[in-house]
């Protein structure tokens, strides 16, 4: 292993192993910076790092008709050149000092990951600032980039779990920019110029709207400093708000055929806001349904008693202008009616009767015993901070947090399971060809089929 490797692999343990995580939600602390920038930070000096984590108002839901995938596609190329430096010399100064910088779309934001040893601070945070500020998009680097993105797509037309999550967005959307795909679509990004990304990235890049959440070894005044390096100079202004969300949701079962032996389902109903009262009963409730993984009832009733998938699981996703409770799994062909129906029925179980005291109980020691897990080391401090961020909550959430979900009880349960979990209001995308009633007749085999993998981007 070369000097650079080995420096890397410091720093990705450093990030994994040492920080504290008792601590956390008293150390949180916000900054004030500057108008319209929302920026969060922990000091902890366990480790020779800095980790940080910025949220740019530049998601998919701001890409223009026709060029879905420009804020994914431009954030693909924000370590491809800034300044004075191409490609080559600023990823090469990045790695003759072992700085991990990341950029990837998400539906509301663009989201920056940077990690540095703190004796590399200085330079990590002027290479971000360039980034930022003084992206280059060269011809050359650009046709490389899109090259290599529209091959990515190319491959996503034959998985069937992302063609099942692309379409599920864009069924139950419709004309809302949330139905655009992150990735975007071949066309639009082979419509995309270099004059479009750098409006973009000069339109969006931009303080106002941006959140920061910062950790690390390094006091307040030294964050100060590198944060006027790394955004001091990006516009104040922020872009207009997304629209807001209006009907949402398509009802029914749609398939998408493809010749695969294992269609992939995404399904959802509407959920809640994240500033909703009823946002945390949800959380609770859908962890009982779906995202407790095998203590859930999804996963005892399709997996466990059937055999009809490897897994299954929900989430409770609110973007800042909706939110939705979003489900997947994978199945045999001769099986996929059989498991929308099973899935149908235990919401309806679910919504109609409510979960137990042990259920509820089980659900909040996990829940709140599970959270400081996420603060042991800084690169996870600053996901959880940004997350927070992201959701609008305040810093305060952090001291909040378990309390609250302690403070749920069955009746907010049980009203949140009939406000939310009605299998009237699925919205089902299968990609793949359901067999035939007759062909289902054969009976399933318990196949213990490969746990789809989840799309990062859809």
């Amino acid at each position: 292993m070369n000097m650079r490797a080995v420096i890397g692999a410091v720093v990705v343990a450093a990030c994994g192993l040492f920080a504290p995580a008792a601590a956390f939600a008293a150390d949180a602390k916000a900054i004030a910076f500057s108008k319209g920038t929302d920026v969060w930070f922990m000091e902890d000096h366990t480790v020779p790092m800095i980790a940080m984590v910025i949220s740019l108002p530049a998601g998919s839901a701001y890409d223009p008709n026709g060029k879905d995938g420009l804020a994914s596609y431009a954030s693909s190329l924000m370590d491809e050149g800034a300044g004075n430096l191409d490609s080559n010399a600023y990823q090469s100064a990045l790695n003759n000092r072992a700085i991990k910088l990341a950029a990837s779309a998400e539906r509301d934001y663009t989201v920056v990951s940077l990690i540095t040893l703190t004796e590399n601070a200085p330079e990590a945070f002027r290479l971000l600032g360039l980034a930022l500020a003084h992206p280059r998009f060269d011809a050359g680097t650009v046709a490389r980039v899109r090259s290599q993105i529209v091959a990515s797509l190319q491959d996503d037309e034959t998985e069937p779990e992302t063609v099942a999550a692309k379409a599920f967005f864009g069924i139950y959307f419709n004309t809302h920019p949330y139905a655009h795909s992150v990735s975007g679509t071949i066309a639009g990004v082979s419509a995309i110029n270099v004059q479009d990304l750098k409006i973009f990235a000069r339109t969006h890049w931009v303080r106002g709207g941006m959140k920061v959440a910062v950790s690390g070894d390094l006091n307040e005044a030294k964050l100060r400093d590198y944060l006027k390096i790394a955004i001091g100079s990006l516009p104040a202004q922020a872009p207009p708000w997304i629209q807001p969300v209006g009907k949402v949701g398509a009802p029914g079962v749609h398939v998408i055929p493809m010749p695969v032996p294992q269609p992939n389902l995404v399904f959802g109903v509407p959920g809640v806001l994240r500033n909703d009262k009823d946002f945390i009963p949800a959380y609770v409730a859908n962890y009982i349904l779906g995202g407790g993984g095998f203590s859930s009832r999804l996963t005892s009733e399709v997996r466990e008693k059937r055999g009809l998938t490897y897994g299954i699981s929900t989430s409770v996703t609110p973007f800042r202008k909706t939110g939705i409770v979003l489900g997947e799994m994978a199945t045999k062909r001769e099986s996929v009616r059989q498991s929308i129906q099973v899935i149908r029925d235990t919401m309806k179980t679910f919504m109609d009767d409510g979960v137990t005291d042990k259920e509820l109980a089980d659900a909040k020691t996990y829940l709140t015993g599970s959270f400081p897990l996420a603060f042991t080391s800084n690169a996870g401090i600053v996901s959880q901070l940004s997350a927070f961020q992201r959701a609008g909550l305040g810093i305060d959430y952090l001291a909040k947090r378990n309390a609250l979900i302690n403070a749920v009880t069955l009746d907010d349960v049980q009203r949140v399971a009939k406000r939310l979990f009605n299998p009237a209001r699925l919205t089902i995308v299968v990609a793949g060809t359901p067999a035939q009633p007759q062909e289902s007749q054969k009976g399933p085999q318990n196949p213990q089929q490969k746990a789809p993998a989840k799309p990062t981007k859809r």
